[in-house]
């Protein structure tokens, strides 16, 4: 099993009050799963993204990531494997504006493994090419289509080669023939054997998943 929550709380405190986002979420995610997570705004879809990419830590229970218990890791341990074990997309796209397309999809590799700069450079001009932007590699994101840009997030969370990646609202921003584009990225990397797992308001979107789970007031329901 690749990822085990159990009984998986998250809790903000604003001023004097407590606001739980998270009750107990108990979950399994396979080795090589697409599973879409659905719910309305608040229900705490986004919370759980965050939590599974070590964005964030539980309040309470257990999250165990490959077999280990990364909970109560320290923040280096937590970047490490965010590092090298996840790759992350999201609806904004997240990318450095006044940078090509290449330098943004090397930016992970400053953490990543020691590789020589042409091995890093040969990397990533392979993770461009294989979301089909090898012919805009030196553009910048204001002179790529938004799903050119979401093309590019792609292949800089992929660089590391991870064997997850997590994607919030990934279509968001995008129009139905890009949306479609990227969704088919996903799923082939999900035949590679990447386990992928987004956050999604729209049903059709969640239907290029595998499985979907719905969630309501912090709990999977």
């Amino acid at each position: 099993m690749l990822i085990s929550l159990r009984e998986i709380t998250k809790t903000y405190r604003m001023g004097e009050v407590d606001i739980p986002a998270l009750r107990g979420v108990a979950q399994e995610i396979a080795a090589g799963e697409f599973m879409a997570i659905m719910g309305p705004s608040g229900s705490g879809k986004t919370t759980l993204l965050n939590l599974l990419g070590c964005l964030d830590r539980p309040t309470g229970g257990q999250y165990f990531f490959e077999g280990e218990d990364i909970s109560r890791h320290g923040e280096d341990e937590l970047a490490r494997i965010r590092n090298q074990k996840m790759g992350f997309v999201f609806q904004n796209f997240n990318l450095l504006t006044r940078t090509t397309a290449l330098d943004n999809v090397l930016m992970p590799l400053l953490y990543g493994p020691r590789l020589s700069a042409r091995e890093k450079q040969d990397r990533a001009k392979a993770m461009l090419e294989r979301v089909g932007l090898g012919d805009r590699m030196h553009h910048h994101p204001s002179q790529l289509s938004g799903g050119q840009q979401q093309r590019v997030a792609i292949a800089r969370a992929l660089i590391n080669q991870p064997s997850l990646i997590l994607a919030d609202e990934p279509t968001g921003n995008l129009d139905t023939r890009s949306s479609r584009e990227i969704m088919t990225i996903f799923q082939e990397l999900n035949a590679e054997g990447i386990t992928v797992v987004m956050v999604t308001h729209e049903e059709d979107i969640a239907r290029y998943a595998k499985r979907t789970v719905h969630m309501r007031d912090g709990v999977v329901v």
